[in-house]
């Protein structure tokens, strides 16, 4: 029977989940995370509700194929590859009539994992509340193995309304793993303080070090800021950490990048191993940056991805990550 465990944000990846591509674009401007999107991209879907393969066809094609090349790449690798199932039309019905939409995208934030712990978080926009069941299946099985550790966030409160602040949220996007030390980030987008504080709680008992990270308002997670590259060396935007960065990460050589960039999604890339590297191919100043560093950079064009709000850490969540 396999086992989950996760050592790091870079130790060898050995099994993933891949995200599918389904997202209904919900009715007004408050279901819709827009942080993320160009001024151009922001025209293109104003006003729009619907199912992106219906709206878009050829951006839907498109936005399969980056996920069935990432699927090619991940394998080359020796990577165990694991897809969420779709969205059954009971759910996509229930979305449609509810005017939150759907979504079944970005399999990193509905949950989280490091050690042997699989949680379930809880998603900020109500339109991706959901999101976890496509996957669920699959922490199921995960969970089955007696190391493992299976749990889930309290619900959030919705005493003042669906859309209240309360929480608790904690998203997989803000959660970064380097050992017993957990990174959390929190920008009033997504994760809040109320879901942290319920993750440190929690993780007091295994000697987990749970580090809270304040965040730039226009930074949506702590995966678009920075990216642990290898063991002493990241990617970072300076201007993103409203704290200046953890003390843990101070030493460690880094690769600026501005807030702009940051917004572009230039940190969301994604470590095979130590020494391979996964980032969108027009990136190529970084590209540059990680090879003078001794890095394989493996690159993709990841556009239609990056549209959404994600990008390769996006589309993807550890199961299995470890040197052993």
């Amino acid at each position: 029977m396999k086992t989950n465990f996760v050592e790091s944000e870079f130790a060898p990846l050995k099994r993933v989940v891949l995200a599918q591509s389904q997202f209904y674009l919900p009715e007004g401007e408050d279901e819709l995370d827009t942080s993320f999107l160009s001024e151009e991209n922001l025209t293109l879907f104003s006003n729009k509700v619907g199912d992106v393969g219906d709206l878009y066809p050829d951006m839907q094609k498109k936005w399969e194929n980056e996920k069935e090349e990432m699927f090619q790449l991940l394998t080359s690798y020796g990577v165990e590859v694991i897809r969420p199932r779709m969205l059954t039309e009971y759910e996509k019905t229930l979305g449609e009539e509810s005017g939150h939409g759907y979504a079944n995208f970005f399999s990193r934030d509905p949950f989280f994992t490091f050690g042997h712990f699989i949680i379930e978080g809880n998603l900020r926009f109500a339109h991706r509340r959901l999101e976890i069941l496509p996957i669920r299946d699959i922490l199921t099985g995960e969970s089955k193995h007696s190391e493992a550790v299976y749990l889930a966030a309290p619900q959030p409160d919705i005493s003042e309304g669906l859309e209240s602040e309360a929480g608790p949220f904690l998203e997989g996007g803000d959660v970064l793993v380097y050992g017993k030390k957990i990174f959390v980030g929190y920008s009033g987008l997504a994760s809040n303080l109320n879901g942290i504080n319920w993750l440190k709680s929690l993780l007091a008992h295994w000697d987990y070090d749970v580090i809270p990270v304040r965040l730039h308002p226009d930074i949506l997670h702590l995966d678009c800021a920075l990216s642990m590259v290898k063991d002493g060396l990241m990617i970072y935007c300076e201007e993103a950490f409203l704290d200046g960065l953890p003390t843990e990460l101070n030493n460690w050589d880094k690769i600026n990048i501005s807030l702009k960039e940051a917004s572009l999604l230039m940190a969301n890339g994604l470590p095979i191993n130590e020494s391979v590297y996964v980032t969108d191919q027009s990136f190529t100043e970084l590209i540059a940056a990680l090879q003078s560093y001794g890095m394989k950079v493996e690159t993709l064009d990841y556009e239609i991805s990056r549209i959404f709000g994600g990008s390769f850490r996006c589309t993807t969540q550890a199961l299995l990550r470890t040197s052993n």
